[in-house]
């Protein structure tokens, strides 16, 4: 869901009736007063937010603090807050920024200017997480900002957008909209945009950008609000707000009095965005006016914050500094917890997330808590009153007792002062206190829960020996146990202990003991790792301080990380079609950016979701079989009767007469919209709940129960190797099977050396597009159904909708105006949600609409397809390989849908090399899983990993150089053309080894390789890895329609069968429109491109749409609309020839004015089927990319990425550079950090933000470059240009082949610490899986590489 505003406006009462509230409740939007009054035992707020820990929904909350009469502005997810705990607020949207008619705010401007919008669905918000920081950076005590910049540090801008992920654009140009804004910014380090020309000098950029004036700003918070709102307290309402611990004490009373009433205390309720609670709650107590629970309390003994406190105002009152209050050492470990608390979640949350809130679920709930785990180091002190009781309890005691219920409310937590002691010491023994605190996540920063987590607090002084332990605290938390625990053996043993090799080899033995994850946990070896090392890396500095290369105490990963990016890009711009070739910003990037909610209130609609719901509508959700086969035999509910809001229930018994069960097709076959008698997949739909509200429905569906038998079933199919045992396939028509490639047995019989049957799995991975699966049906006139559905392929959801309700195509209308992110997922996998919206209202009479919740997206969505591969390749002494053979079995799941593409789309990227000989047999593998579907790169993406990963297994059997091998056996033009029969091109078209030397020289490649072999000699706990990986990708250009019209005024509708997704589908046809008619020559077209406006997909309108897909249909669009161009040019030239003789000159408006008088056919269409010449093509790029491993944790960090890719002769550079950075970290999330994981019945089990990593804009390259090669004229192409949106995905590979490379250094170094056996070259023959996660990592990198280098380290002598 879009930010919306403080949306949705409404109670839901007992009937579940929604009423507008109105007069007590006041806030202001976007500076518009709102009143709103309470209604007589309303229930809950009502919230419609599908994904939560997005930050797609970020709005600015200001509110007023009477006591230090200040206003405080943070960000918030709108989607988590409740409507009456903005009582008093005031919320600041895009919107509320500017919009086209009233002016736009720079931030817009820029946000277009740098085309840092694609899909535009994270636009909006990602525009107000930088206005905040902004609208904070103002009261910053620092020096005046040069004009036109603010005094935000590039660090904090870049810092700004942490927690806002994003699906598309890779972040780069989002990051360079923020910089453009920071005082300290380096202009010519931002990327290309649409205000400035090369060659422009510092101050003419400078000039050029759009203008922004901290002084100009917009109010946040209206005068009138600081003296009007009060607090809420609904007597006998479901809302109250007590004032003083007296009154809390007294409610608490009444409602726990043994009648049932079900209490919810509140504060920020960001916990419901991890637990993501359905239950019904009787009443919300408000805790946040009580000033005992708020206040925070700072002297000498500690600092005291309330439970009620922000995190990010703890945050800042840890870090305030008061002369001569606290010792230095206080205030150290103060600024620590800050630094470590400033990583837990993302600004939005913690802006509106408590301090005790997040105590109490690690305490009730078993939250894996950071900050729990650093106040139990520190020995915080806690309060709590149950009842009239007050206690206060150590931490420890507070996390030991039993969960707290609703009678026991924490007060506040104390973190007392630290300072060494000196008790028994000389003056002259030098003391020191030492506080460090530890995280390993699967994201540096924002919402992702640690693998484990530690702070540790250490008072040490000096002796004749060395260093000697007074005293240790050792917590560990969040590594699989219900709360942080202290390792009291471990502090036992080293209290009183003079460190050494010896004596931390003793304590990490006991470490290892002491934090030993429950059963069930997952990666426990790695768990217990991280504790090892942690505790190395806190003690290692004070017994040998030459071990560490950089400040002991900042090579941990818990400070300010390192965010500061910068990125180079490289563009040819072409004047030869203007305006088709110039970098122009995406058209509607301005509007995506100020919100288009503006536009709302016009009754103008953008996403799906957007559209204003019809009079008497109703919300769907599915029901999912929880079985992978099984027999229905009853759809139930908890309750006897529905559940509150609840309509109806549909089935595939509501199909109506001469409807089919079909929920989706391919041109391959088709699937079924419900489980009938029988599922076949966990996750299937087996029902369809409709109520009146969307957050009804999916309450509905999550408390209905299905009734399964499994009598005289057999065993489900759940893996490849089960379907091959059974025979489980789905056929690959024969002219998509590929070609094998000359005489494999010759190969191998040519052969000095073969590796035989090794074996390559690989996972799947999700789309994560940012707006999950959505639809809107409504029932129209004479039996016809409008259906609005977020779509790569309208046109099959078209007939899909026509044969689930057993009535002529004609009757049916599809409409799709964009989409917020599709990636391959919005094809097929949209049509069920269209499909099941369209029934349920062709049933009931009524609209219904469906906004899929990123829960059941995931589970429905299949994603990529997982696979087993094994090979055998054989190859020369010198690295040529000669011969290469594959059986791959493929995941299809239960249905066919775009499966049988995938064996060539294989191949075709599998044939980057020269094998020699290839061949294979590639089995589609029928399934009990959810169908899997073209993800982005389908199929490509894993041939280049399988590919690369027998180069890497050829180089270490020879103990050869990888890169070597990669050039050894990269094509010829002969062998390209064997290899890619038909689709090589011309000589001069094979541009891969000039982009392979160019590349290695613009990335400085060789130089690198050997400082990164000097580095990793010098660090022990850092390793790096560089790699240069080439790509070739085989595109099929798809046929597409298009029709151009042209109006009275002389304006252009355009329609194409293309979707706008985000890849710039409009803005190129907007330019080749614009291109084509200019061929006419005559005066007013160099202004065309402003009169042309591509129009919405419509079914009923123009037919033959396809799919969306395979990277082309910009470029088909493109060529179809150049077609009706031609023909509309050819029917006007006679009668411009004939203007021009009798006016001497004519313009455009002219020759369309006179056109019309004269009933020329001013509408043109076309269906542009590509010839044998121009159906296939093949796109080349290369990418140089460097890590850093870290042997203790395993995270890798990404450098640099260098990129060149040839996009012939773009239509649009600005465009296609979006695309090939975005789909290249897109890339990285494959290789590095999705795992998208089932449990053994096949259910999808990650199933959020918080446990299905995507890329964010701390874990992209610290350097990012990319060239957008110009290679050229390019015969059979449209205007010689070649696609971009999902080739360069697969370069992403170079990202993992250079962390197996950093890998294969640390497990050298392992080897000579003993912990590895065998030959050097034997330890770097090993598989690197995908995705390359921390676990994978550091297993290789050895789980026990500390204690095998305390015991290399360790002196005879060394004593315990």
């Amino acid at each position: 869901m879009r930010p919306p505003g403080l949306g949705p406006w409404f109670w839901e009462s007992e009937t579940s009736e929604r009423i507008p509230l109105f007069h007590l409740l006041l806030c202001v939007d976007n500076s518009y007063r709102v009143s709103l009054y309470p209604i007589s035992r309303c229930k809950r707020v009502h919230s419609e937010s599908p994904v939560r820990g997005c930050g797609a929904c970020d709005v600015l909350l200001s509110k007023y603090d009477p006591v230090l009469k200040q206003v405080e502005n943070g960000k918030v997810n709108s989607c988590l807050a409740l409507l009456c705990s903005i009582n008093g607020c005031s919320i600041t949207t895009t919107e509320g920024l500017g919009n086209s008619n009233d002016g736009l705010h720079p931030i817009h401007k820029r946000m277009a200017g740098f085309h840092a919008s694609q899909c535009g669905f994270c636009t909006p918000a990602m525009c107000i997480s930088l206005f905040s920081a902004l609208v904070n950076a103002k009261n910053a005590n620092r020096p005046e900002p040069p004009p036109g910049f603010s005094k935000l540090t590039v660090l904090e801008a870049e810092q700004a957008i942490v927690g806002n992920l994003c699906r598309c654009t890779g972040y780069r140009p989002i990051a360079d909209t923020c910089k453009s804004f920071a005082a300290d910014v380096d202009i010519e380090d931002l990327g290309i945009n649409a205000f400035w020309k090369k060659g422009d000098s510092i101050e003419d950029k400078i000039s050029k950008l759009p203008f922004y004036d901290p002084n100009d700003e917009i109010c946040t918070y209206p005068e009138f609000l600081k003296n009007e709102s009060k607090p809420l307290n609904f007597k006998s309402q479901s809302w109250s707000t007590p004032l003083t611990i007296e009154e809390l004490q007294s409610l608490l009373q009444v409602h726990l009095a043994g009648n049932g009433t079900r209490i919810r205390l509140v504060v920020g309720n960001t916990s419901t965005g991890y637990y993501h609670d359905l239950e019904h709650y009787d009443k919300y107590i408000d805790l946040r006016y009580i000033p005992e629970l708020s206040l925070i309390r700072r002297d000498h003994t500690g600092i005291e914050i309330g439970a009620t406190v922000p995190i990010s105002k703890a945050i800042l009152a840890l870090r305030e500094e008061h002369e001569g209050e606290l010792c230095s050492e206080a205030e150290l470990v103060f600024q620590k917890i800050a630094n470590h608390m400033e990583r837990v979640a993302s600004e939005s949350i913690r802006n509106f997330a408590s301090v005790g809130g997040n105590l109490v679920i690690a305490q009730r709930r078993y939250f894996r808590s950071d900050i729990a785990t650093i106040f139990l180091a520190v020995d915080s002190i806690v309060s709590i009153i149950t009842g009239q009781k007050h206690e206060k309890l150590t931490f420890e005691e507070f996390l030991g007792r039993p969960p707290l219920d609703s009678k026991s409310v924490l007060l506040s937590v104390k973190i007392p002062c630290w300072k060494p002691e000196r008790k028994g010491l000389s003056s002259e023994t030098e003391t020191k206190l030492l506080f460090e605190s530890y995280r390993a996540s699967p994201r540096p920063l924002g919402n992702a829960l640690p693998f484990l987590n530690a702070a540790f607090l250490a008072d040490i002084s000096s002796s004749k020996t060395g260093l000697l332990v007074n005293n240790i605290h050792l917590a560990f938390g969040a590594y699989g146990t219900k709360h942080a625990i202290r390792a009291r053996k471990v502090e036992e043993y080293l209290v009183g202990k003079v460190l050494s090799f010896g004596v931390l080899y003793e304590a990490v033995k006991l470490v290892k003991a002491a934090v030993v994850p429950e059963h069930g946990t997952s990666y426990p070896a790695y768990r217990s790792s991280l504790a090892v090392g942690f505790l190395f890396e806190f003690l290692l500095p004070l017994i040998d301080p030459d071990s560490v290369t950089s400040d002991p105490y900042e090579f941990d990963d818990v400070g300010n990380p390192g965010l500061v990016s910068s990125a180079k890009q490289v563009i040819e711009p072409s004047k030869e079609y203007y305006p088709v070739g110039k970098p122009i910003m995406k058209t509607e990037a301005a509007l995506q950016a100020s919100g288009l909610f503006y536009l709302l209130w016009r009754g103008e609609a953008i996403y799906v979701d957007d559209i204003p719901s019809p009079e008497n509508c109703l919300h769907g959700a599915f029901i999912h079989s929880t079985k992978p086969l099984a027999w229905v035999k009853d759809v139930k509910f908890k309750s006897k009767s529905l559940p509150d809001g609840v309509t109806d229930i549909i089935s595939f018994k509501d199909i109506p007469k001469g409807g089919e069960n079909i929920g989706s097709r391919s041109p391959f076959g088709d699937e079924t919209l419900f489980a009938d008698d029988l599922t076949s997949y966990a996750g299937q739909p087996v029902a369809f709940v409709v109520a009146d509200t969307q957050r009804h429905a999916d309450v509905g569906a999550a408390m209905a129960i299905v009734d399964y038998d499994t009598e005289g079933l057999g065993q489900p199919i759940l893996t490849v190797e089960e379907a091959f045992e059974r025979s489980s396939f789905f056929e690959v028509p024969s002219d998509r099977y590929p070609a094998q490639v000359g005489d494999f047995s010759k190969g191998m019989s040519e052969a000095d050396h073969k590796i035989l049957s090794a074996e390559i799995r690989l996972g799947s991975q999700y789309f994560f597009y940012m707006e999950t699966q959505t639809a809107l049906a409504i029932p129209d006139e004479d039996k016809c159904m409008v259906v609005y559905s977020s779509s790569q392929c309208p046109e099959y959801a078209h007939s899909v909708i026509a044969r689930c309700l057993g009535i002529p195509e004609h009757n049916v209308r599809v409409i799709t105006r964009r989409v917020g992110g599709g990636f391959g997922g919005k094809a097929t996998k949209s049509i069920p949600i269209a499909a099941a919206s369209a029934l349920a209202a062709h049933k009931l009479r009524r609209p219904v609409r469906m906004y899929v919740n990123r829960k059941s997206d995931m589970m429905m969505a299949g994603g990529r397809q997982p696979m087993k591969i094994t090979y055998s390749v054989g190859f020369k002494s010198n690295g040529k390989i000669t011969a290469l053979h594959l059986d791959i079995l493929i995941n299809s799941g239960i249905a066919i849908d775009l499966n049988p593409i995938v064996p060539g789309n294989m191949i075709g990227s599998l044939n980057k090399y020269d094998w020699g000989a290839l061949s294979f047999n590639i089995k589609l593998c029928k399934t009990n899983t959810s169908s899997r579907t073209t993800m982005r790169g389908p199929g490509e993406v894993n041939a280049t990993f399988i590919a690369e990963a027998i180069i890497e297994r050829v180089a270490s059997t020879l103990s050869m150089e990888v890169d070597f091998i990669r050039t050894k056996n990269l094509h010829t033009y002969e062998s390209l053309s064997l290899f890619y029969e038909g689709s090589a091109g011309e000589p001069q078209e094979y541009t891969l080894p000039s982009i392979m030397d160019k590349l290695a020289s613009t990335s400085s490649f060789e130089k690198r390789i050997e400082m990164t072999k000097e580095y990793n000699l010098c660090d022990k706990w850092r390793k790096k890895g560089i790699s240069r990986v080439p790509i070739i990708h085989q595109c099929t250009v798809q046929p597409i329609p298009a029709k151009v019209s042209i109006l009275w005024d002389g304006s252009v509708a355009v329609e194409v069968g293309g979707i706008e997704i985000g890849q710039g589908l409009w803005t190129k046809v907007k330019q080749m429109t614009a291109y084509a008619f200019s061929l006419i020559q005559c005066d007013g077209t160099e202004d065309l491109l402003d009169k042309v406006r591509v129009i919405q997909a419509d079914t009923l309108s123009l037919v033959q749409g396809g799919f969306t897909a395979e990277s082309s249909t910009s470029e088909s669009s493109c060529g179809a609309v150049r077609v009706c161009c031609d023909i509309l040019v050819g029917r006007l030239t006679p009668l411009k020839e004939r203007l021009q003789k009798q006016m001497g000159s004519v313009t455009w408006d002219d020759i369309i004015l006179q056109a019309h008088s004269e009933n020329v056919n001013l509408s043109a269409s076309t269906y542009l089927v590509p010839d044998s010449n121009s159906l296939h093509y093949l796109n080349y790029g290369a990418a140089v990319s460097e890590v850093e491993v870290n042997i203790l944790t395993g995270e890798t960090r990404i450098l640099r990425s260098d990129i060149i890719y040839d996009c012939g002769q773009s239509l649009n550079p600005a465009m296609d550079l979006g695309q090939i950075e975005g789909a290249f970290v897109q890339g990285i999330g494959f290789f590095m950090s999705e795992e998208y994981l089932s449990n053994s019945d096949g259910m999808v089990v990650t199933v959020g933000t918080w446990t299905y990593e995507i890329p964010t804009i701390d874990t992209i390259p610290t350097r990012f470059n990319v060239e957008v090669l110009n290679s050229g004229h390019h015969k059979y192409r449209i205007l010689s240009s070649k696609a971009s949106g999902e080739p360069p995905l697969l370069l992403a590979v170079s990202v993992h082949c250079a962390t197996r490379a950093a890998i294969k250094e640390a497990r050298k170094q392992l080897r000579s610490w003993g912990g590895l056996e065998g030959s050097d070259s034997e330890s770097t023959l090993f598989d690197l899986e995908v995705p390359a996660t921390m676990p994978v990592v550091k297993k290789l990198c050895g789980l026990d590489s500390v204690e095998k280098y305390l015991q290399f380290s360790a002196s005879p002598s060394d004593s315990t």
